[in-house]
């Protein structure tokens, strides 16, 4: 739905491209009939943006994890159905890579009932692994942490393995476009920390103008990322002391010159800033999947989680000053770059070929009377 399945997706593709294979990325609501995908991206945003009680509901009833009998995406995800294997016979695919979980639920019920000649490995991006992600179809499931692939294996009996989060080469070293960034920020908030909040693609957080009032009151330069919601850029820019930025291009400079990551979602910026070596905070996220997400990095330890505003004030004071816990917490989320997704995808594609190209024993032969 949001910009991070696509940046993930285009990651694996460039990964594979460099190493001499072919790869593309299908959009799996392109591949929904009746214009249903767009109906369904509209819905959500517009409930993420505008309703976000009704998000936290549909997500109690169709995607928290636990046990219980809940309805499925299995039935909307199967009218794509036909698309998807035209596509991976056409193609001749040698492996299906869902990494969002509607496309998850469709590759898991054409490989259940053998419908997908060639094997689905899910890479599951979340680190709260909502039962969307969970069809027993699936060949194997690549999971953020440990803890996530052995919720993976208890809810579908299925492989899961750890291989970490899929973030482009250039957030691991200082970007050519850091200097830029800081003497900007030296600019517009001499001596103030930058301070990162992060809205998403599109732009939604709950209570932003005061957090950003906040922040710029206490000694912080708020820098704001509205993706493409032009309106909270508009207002959020009217606000002194504040940087409100539309669509950046240079995630990878910026991330490297900030000196914390206020985050709502647990999602695909979340990570970059960790592979950054930039501290994350949780601080009102959405409902739903973003709310559960922020729980977990911070039970991880790879982040915190503010509850409120002094906190918040509090922790930023922590983690944006030179010391042993700033330290401390940027070692902890370097240290979930476990491996390359692509290589555990590979493998486990080879392994499942050689599973199903294997000859079965012959059978013992019956007793005679």
């Amino acid at each position: 739905m949001g910009a991070g399945h696509d940046t993930v997706a285009a990651e694996l593709v460039r990964r594979a491209r460099e190493r001499g294979d072919d790869a593309r990325v299908v959009d799996v609501l392109a591949l929904l009939p009746y214009g249903l995908g767009a109906a369904l991206r509209h819905f959500y945003r517009g409930s993420v943006r505008h309703f976000p009680w009704a998000y936290a509901a549909l997500y109690r009833l169709f995607l928290r994890p636990g046990p219980g009998r809940r309805p499925g995406g299995t039935p909307l995800a199967r009218l794509a159905g036909g698309r998807l294997v035209e596509l991976a016979g056409r193609t001749g695919a040698d492996v299906v890579v869902p990494v969002f979980h509607l496309g998850a639920q469709l590759t898991g019920h054409l490989r259940a009932r053998g419908l997908l000649s060639v094997p689905s490995v899910v890479l599951v991006i979340d680190f709260e692994v909502h039962r969307q992600w969970l069809h027993p179809g699936n060949d194997r499931l690549l999971c953020l942490t440990r803890e996530a692939a052995r919720e993976a294996r208890a809810g579908t009996g299925t492989d899961a393995e750890v291989c970490g989060p899929v973030v482009a080469p250039e957030f691991f070293a200082d970007a050519p476009g850091a200097d830029g960034w800081r003497s900007l920020f030296g600019r517009l908030g001499p001596g103030r920390p930058a301070v990162v909040l992060s809205a998403g693609a599109w732009g939604v957080g709950s209570h932003l103008d005061g957090t950003v009032r906040l922040l710029a009151g206490n000694g912080f330069l708020p820098v704001v990322l509205c993706g493409d919601n032009e309106r909270l850029r508009r207002d959020l820019s009217a606000v002194p002391g504040v940087l409100a930025l539309g669509w950046v291009t240079d995630m990878p400079g910026l991330l490297h010159a900030a000196r914390a990551l206020v985050d709502n979602a647990a999602g695909q910026t979340a990570v970059q800033a960790l592979a950054a070596g930039l501290p994350v905070v949780g601080h009102r996220p959405i409902p739903g999947h973003g709310a559960q997400g922020v729980r977990r990095m911070a039970a991880l330890g790879v982040s915190e989680v503010a509850e409120d505003d002094a906190a918040l004030l509090g922790v930023l004071r922590r983690l944006t000053a030179p010391g042993p816990a700033r330290r401390e917490r940027i070692a902890a989320g370097r240290a979930l770059f476990t491996d390359d997704a692509l290589t555990r995808i590979l493998a486990a594609a080879d392994a499942e070929r050689a599973h199903a190209a294997s000859p079965r024993p012959d059978p013992e032969p019956t007793p005679g009377p």
